[in-house]
């Protein structure tokens, strides 16, 4: 069978070029979501290197859907690619674990447990002493490098599982130097 008979036939035109379609914008759309998180933590060389990829599949991919227009299943090809791309890539940026984030963690009569732990395990802290709805309240505050949140979510909920935690990135946290073990935060303890 010569490739000029498989290019024209039905199963390719109906199901090997949309699956093809499918695919691609999966690859671009997910270097694509890839490449906005990596600029929005500052990634300047990882971005530009993303972007051109990013473009160039979307090009071939682009040029496929456009060149039979009649072809509707490509568009279905297309439009779910572009949805699971999306989602591909923010699993990928959450296994890659890139940049620092900030936890914020609201506690109460518990706090003092949670705090020795999380010295223990050499977080920076910072802590302040609040007021909140049912009394007194200790409001908690580390950053870390997004590799080890589940590490300090597990502390949260063995050391005071009614704690009300956030989780927020980071896009720049400076080095001062001050504490050898957290080379990137301050230990401020406000609240003794």
């Amino acid at each position: 069978m010569a490739l000029a008979e498989i290019l024209f036939s039905p199963w390719y035109t109906y199901l090997i070029l949309p699956l093809l379609i499918f695919f691609g914008r999966i690859i671009d759309v997910s270097i694509g979501t890839i490449r906005m998180i990596f600029i929005s933590k500052g990634f300047k060389k990882t971005a530009p290197f993303l972007s051109f990829f990013e473009i160039m599949v979307w090009l071939l991919v682009a040029r496929q859907v456009l060149t039979d227009l009649s072809n509707v299943i490509s568009y279905f090809a297309y439009a779910g690619g572009f949805a699971t791309g999306t989602y591909v890539g923010m699993k990928i940026e959450e296994k890659l674990s890139v940049g620092k984030v900030i936890v914020r963690i609201i506690t109460g009569k518990q706090s003092s447990n949670l705090i020795n732990k999380l010295k223990q395990e050499q977080y920076g802290l910072t802590i302040v002493d609040g007021k909140g709805s049912e009394g007194k309240v200790k409001i908690i505050f580390s950053i870390v490098d997004r590799k080890k949140l589940w590490n300090i979510k597990k502390i949260i909920k063995e050391f005071d599982s009614h704690a009300f935690y956030t989780i927020e990135d980071v896009r720049y946290a400076r080095e001062n130097g001050s504490t050898p073990r957290k080379k990137f935060l301050n230990l401020i303890d406000l609240g003794k």
